[in-house]
């Protein structure tokens, strides 16, 4: 695997309390260029070349600091932890023990809690590949959750023109664990409308359906037959708007897949493939974990001003969030999510670009 061929830093601001935050920028021998803050591991931009050699940021985004703190909520481009999704009524009962988490999303917890791993300073190393490596101490107690946790999230733009993300993490007891990108995609260029016309597959025949609370029902449902199918390519926006309960308490897609493993070596998989047919751009996700989310921005404000002046909205990007599945703690039947002492979570997500011609 070929790192990035050239790495650089530079300041992206000073947070309230007067720590100073850094900008890494990753390029690799294509010209492609990912920029990640050492403030939550944010993708603050990713450039991809379209059919014609055009290059385009495709993550939405701000041009500062100060407008990931102003709109924090949303979690632009951040690292998720330590429980991406949401946990049911903010309850997780491990070893015997009941923990009480925040409830930062009606009654449950939703992505580690409102202060989360995506606000937090990490603590930054170049590594010789050209790599960034992340690092952060999530103390006993932090939001709630059981245990002293290290976690490590390596970016590197390979000469592939993939974007990997390594994570890895350690605990001193028994805690759950669950980490994502939260990066916003928009394979036009971010500001460039809605992303309703990009042809999305999802390599999963069965979804996690919810509730009123956007919290998982247990059920593994298939999606033959439902708006979920994206088996073959299908445009976003084709039944987003059917008149579909899932759709309706998602306010479109908000929603776990169950990915369709093919091996069990551990070895990354590819769960989704976007094809945007006006640029030719292509992003595919491969991943070592068993479900990814699709989130295709309901909840965004429309007129939201992002990087160079662009205006984002509602349906102005899409997620594709690789994970274990939402609540699983509080689900016997989805794969777990528990990390013991002397073990070692591991987990790759790589974001594939391509052009086509």
């Amino acid at each position: 695997m070929t790192g990035a061929s050239q790495s650089t830093q530079a300041n992206f601001g000073k947070l309230p309390d007067g720590s100073l935050v850094h900008i890494y920028t990753l390029t690799n021998r294509s010209h492609i260029a990912a920029r990640i803050t050492d403030y939550g591991g944010i993708l603050v931009s990713l450039t991809a070349p379209d059919r014609h050699g055009q290059f385009a940021d495709i993550v939405l985004g701000f041009d500062s600091l100060e407008g990931y703190l102003a709109h924090n909520g949303a979690f632009f481009g951040a690292l998720i932890g330590r429980y991406a999704n949401r946990i049911a009524k903010a309850h997780l009962a491990l070893d015997g023990m009941e923990y009480r988490l925040e409830n930062n999303d009606g009654a449950n917890t939703l992505h580690g809690g409102s202060q989360g791993f995506d606000k937090r300073l990490w603590t930054p190393r170049v590594l010789p590949d050209g790599g960034l490596e992340l690092t952060y101490h999530s103390k006993d107690g932090e939001e709630g959750f059981p245990g002293n946790l290290t976690v490590t999230a390596i970016y590197r733009l390979t000469d592939a023109n993939e974007l990997r993300i390594d994570y890895a993490a350690t605990t001193d007891k028994d805690t759950v664990v669950n980490f994502t990108n939260h990066s916003y995609f928009n394979l036009k260029g971010a500001g460039s409308g809605d992303v309703l016309g990009h042809q999305l597959t999802l390599y999963a025949s069965r979804f996690t359906p919810v509730d009123r609370g956007l919290i998982p029902t247990g059920e593994l449902r298939s999606v033959a037959g439902t708006p979920f199918d994206f088996r073959k390519p299908v445009m976003i926006g084709a039944r987003i708007a059917q008149n579909d309960e899932q759709l309706k308490l998602g306010g479109g897609y908000d929603h776990n897949f169950v990915l369709d493993k093919k091996s069990a070596d551990g070895k990354p998989e590819i769960a989704a493939r976007v094809e945007e047919p006006e640029s030719g751009r292509v992003l595919e996700v491969w991943t070592t974990q068993p479900g990814i989310q699709l989130y295709t921005a309901n909840s965004l404000e429309d007129g939201l001003q992002g990087k160079g002046g662009a205006l984002y909205g509602r349906r102005s990007g899409f997620c594709l969030e690789t994970q274990h599945f939402p609540d699983s703690p509080n689900e016997k039947d989805f794969p777990s999510t528990v990390l013991h002492p002397g073990q070692r979570f591991r987990s790759t997500t790589i974001y594939r670009l391509l052009a086509e011609h």
